[in-house]
């Protein structure tokens, strides 16, 4: 019996411990409630926390996907607080037909942004209570939820008047773009101060969003291919997998990568190690996603 009770107990002491989650709301919108499940680590936890935003394009999503919350428990038990949020579908219901795109997508955008900026603050200002610190907080987001990310640490990087309701002396330590890209209105992208160490992962074919840029005048948007030579132009940190062969189903790698992107977490934002790396990626092992090849006009040249 003895020897039973302590199978039980070593096998008790194998099996990871797995994230306790709660439902919090962090804002409202227009009558809604923008909720995130925050989860925490059973165990030792080194206060870094990742806010996730997930995609869908604008038009859908949710943050309790069970890909998302597969994702989000993973990392708890590495460790991390995760935050999983919402934020407003910005194109739900909206015409996206012909030029109408330019401003509906750039709307929903700035919307994102916002939600995204609201999750910070509410999660700063509860940092005790979670167990994080403000200096370790870092950004992941998949396809919209990429866009999202790397633009918000670029309107907080430019000081623009968005980002204002964020304390004046934070930045976000890291971010994580899956299939992601950032738009601007001035051309091409530039930051007016550094950037946090940035992680782009962009299928090379991807045609929903450019893996390389769509410009009209002074609007842009621009893919991971121009962000990567802006990074390595002006000596900011980052580093970049480009997947051969691949399209948008980048963007539901999260979980597959999880490995690379804790090594990342590792070296470049919590060690500080100024790196800039570029790998290009030929596996035909990775698995593939049903909207490997959705363009955007199927996807917007319609009303939603």
């Amino acid at each position: 019996m003895k020897r039973i009770i302590m199978l039980f107990c070593l096998w008790g002491l194998m099996v990871p411990s797995f994230a306790q989650m709660r439902t919090v709301k962090f804002a409202e919108r227009d009558t809604t409630a923008l909720l995130m499940d925050i989860y925490e680590p059973t165990g030792a936890s080194d206060s870094t926390c990742v806010i996730f935003v997930f995609g869908g394009g604008f038009v859908g999503g949710e943050r309790n996907h069970p890909e998302h919350v597969a994702y989000a428990k993973e990392l708890s038990k590495r460790g991390y607080t995760v935050a999983c949020i919402d934020y407003r579908l910005g194109l739900k219901g909206v015409d996206t037909r012909g030029v109408r795109i330019i401003s509906a997508l750039d709307n929903a955008i700035r919307m994102a942004v916002e939600d995204l900026y609201a999750a910070t603050a509410y999660l700063l200002e509860h940092a005790r209570q979670y167990r994080i610190s403000p200096a370790k907080v870092i950004l992941c987001g998949s396809s919209a939820g990429a866009i999202t990310v790397l633009q918000a640490d670029y309107e907080l990087c430019n000081h623009r008047e968005i980002a204002k309701v964020l304390p004046a002396n934070f930045r976000y330590a890291g971010v994580m773009a899956f299939s992601g890209a950032i738009y601007s209105h001035h051309g091409k992208v530039k930051y007016a101060e550094k950037p946090a160490p940035t992680f782009l992962f962009h299928g090379m074919e991807d045609h929903l969003v450019p893996y390389k840029s769509i410009r009209v005048g002074k609007l842009g948007f621009f893919g991971s291919n121009p962000l990567a030579k802006q990074f390595e132009k002006f000596d900011y940190p980052y580093y970049i997998r480009r997947y051969k062969n691949f399209g948008h189903d980048v963007a539901s790698l999260m979980l597959y990568e999880v490995e690379i992107s804790e090594w990342f977490i590792h070296q470049l934002v919590k060690a500080g190690r100024f790196l800039q790396l570029d790998e290009t990626v030929n596996d035909p092992a990775i698995p593939r996603h049903p909207w490997d090849n959705v363009s955007a006009g199927q996807m917007y040249n319609k009303k939603n």
